[in-house]
C-alpha cells in the first residue's frame, strides 16, 4: 500500500495446506482465486492499486509434508468490504495441486487500538498538567493572600483595621467593620478604615478631616442606618451608601461593590463636587418621611408633595420620571426605591427641594438638592 494509505482493518486468517508450499503460492492463490469471485471492483489487485489494501504478509511453517501458516491483509476499505475479502478468501480450497483451508481468525479495527493509546496519553498529559496548575493555582492563591494582608494596618490608639491607601488617599471610605475592608480590598479599593462599633473613635474624627472627600459605605440593615446615624453627627460625610436591603458589605461581591462605588470614584477622580446632603437634624423631612413611610414602603412607588405636605401624585416609581416632566410645585419626592442619577435630573427640572429614598446610589453633583434615605431619619 502506498504510504498515504490510511489503515483501519487488519484481516488476520490461518491456513493449512496438505503438501510443502512457498510463501509466494499462498500469496498467488489468494490473489488468483479470489480474482472476479467477488467482482472486479472487489479484485484484491484493483484495491490494491487504489491503496484500498496493503501489502499481505504470510509467514509460513513447513513440516513433513504440510504447510500452515498465517496471512495478515491490511485494509482501509469499510468492514462491509472487509467481511465480504476476508469471506471469498476463506472459499480457496486450492494452493497449486494440494488441498487447504482458510480460516479467518480476527479483524482488528486499528483505529481502535489508537483511540485507546490516545486516551492513555491523554490521561497522562491531564495528570501532568493537572498538578502543574493546581500548583500554579495554590501560588496565585498565596500572592493574593499576601497581596491582601499586605495592604491591611491599623491605624490610631484603638488600632482601627485599615487598608494602607486609608493613610494616603485624598478620599476615604469608612465601612463597619474588619471583614469589609477585607471585601473592599478584593474589589481594589484600599482607601479602607473601619469604624469597629456603634461609638465612633476620636481618631477617625482626625482622620476624616484631612480628606477632600468622606464617603459612608455601611451595612443594608436597620443597624447600619442607625450607625450611618451616630456617624453623620460627628463626621462630615460627603456621600452615604448602603449595601442592598438586608445585605452586609462583607457580603457583597467585588463586582457589585465596584458598581456602587465606581460611580463616585469617577466623580473624584474627575474633581466633580461631591452631592449636599442635609444634616441629620432636619425634623420636618423626618416628620414627612415617619407620616408616608408605612404606606409606601415595598410599594415599589413614589408620591409627590407640596410645601404644605399635600399629596400631588402617587405613581409606580418605573413611571416617576415622565411623570415629573409634567408638575410643578413640588418640595418633597419620597420613593420606594434607589435615589438614581437620572431620577435626580427629573427631580432637579422639576423644581423638587428634597429626595428621600431607600438608598442613594451613583450621583452627580446635585446642586443643593437635599438627599435622605430612610434610613438616615430613623424611620425603616
Amino acid at each position: 500500500m502506498p504510504q498515504t494509505g490510511i489503515v483501519k482493518y487488519h484481516v488476520k486468517l490461518s491456513f493449512e495446506v496438505d503438501g510443502l508450499v512457498e510463501r509466494a503460492d499462498i500469496i498467488g492463490a489468494i490473489f488468483g482465486q479470489t480474482e472476479g469471485l467477488l467482482g472486479p471492483e472487489m479484485n484484491l489487485n484493483e484495491l490494491q492499486r487504489v491503496s484500498k489494501v496493503g501489502r499481505i504478509e504470510v509467514v509460513t511453517k513447513a513440516t513433513s509434508n504440510t504447510t500452515s501458516g498465517t496471512a495478515l491483509i491490511p485494509m482501509s476499505t469499510d468492514i462491509d468490504t472487509c467481511a465480504l475479502i476476508a469471506a471469498g478468501i476463506e472459499s480457496i480450497d486450492k494452493v497449486g495441486p494440494f488441498d487447504c483451508t482458510f480460516t479467518l481468525d480476527t479483524i482488528d479495527d486499528v483505529r481502535a487500538a489508537k483511540k485507546f493509546d490516545i486516551v492513555q496519553r491523554a490521561k497522562e498529559i491531564k495528570q501532568k498538567w493537572a498538578t502543574k496548575t493546581v500548583s500554579e493555582g495554590e501560588n496565585m492563591l498565596n500572592d493574593v493572600h499576601q497581596g491582601d494582608s499586605g495592604k491591611l494596618s491599623t491605624y490610631g490608639p484603638s488600632k482601627l483595621t485599615c487598608s494602607s491607601g486609608a493613610f494616603t488617599s485624598k478620599w476615604i471610605i469608612l465601612v463597619e467593620g474588619r471583614a469589609d475592608v477585607i471585601n473592599l480590598l478584593r474589589a481594589g479599593y484600599d482607601n479602607v478604615l473601619a469604624i469597629e462599633g456603634a461609638k465612633i473613635d476620636e481618631s477617625i474624627k482626625e482622620l476624616c478631616a484631612e480628606k477632600d472627600t468622606v464617603v459612608a459605605f455601611i451595612d443594608g440593615d436597620r443597624a447600619g442606618g442607625f450607625i450611618l446615624k451616630e456617624l453623620k453627627s460627628v463626621v462630615r460625610l460627603d456621600y452615604e451608601l448602603q449595601a442592598d436591603e438586608g445585605v452586609e458589605v462583607e457580603e457583597l461581591t467585588p463586582q457589585r461593590i465596584d458598581e456602587i462605588l465606581r460611580p463616585i470614584a469617577d466623580e473624584i477622580k474627575n474633581g466633580k463636587p461631591a452631592p449636599k446632603l442635609a444634616s441629620s437634624d432636619d425634623k420636618s423631612i423626618s416628620e414627612v418621611a415617619a407620616k408616608i413611610f408605612p404606606t409606601l414602603n415595598e410599594t415599589l412607588e413614589a408620591v409627590a408633595l407640596d410645601s404644605d405636605q399635600n399629596e400631588i401624585f402617587k405613581v409606580p416609581i418605573s413611571e416617576v420620571v415622565s411623570k415629573l416632566s409634567s408638575q410643578s410645585g413640588i418640595k418633597y419626592l419620597l420613593l420606594d426605591g434607589i435615589i438614581t442619577k437620572r431620577l435626580l435630573e427629573g427631580a432637579k427640572n422639576a423644581g423638587i427641594e428634597c429626595v428621600v429614598g431607600h438608598r442613594v446610589a451613583k450621583l452627580s453633583n446635585s446642586d443643593g438638592m437635599i438627599l435622605k434615605t430612610f434610613a438616615d431619619l430613623g424611620v425603616s
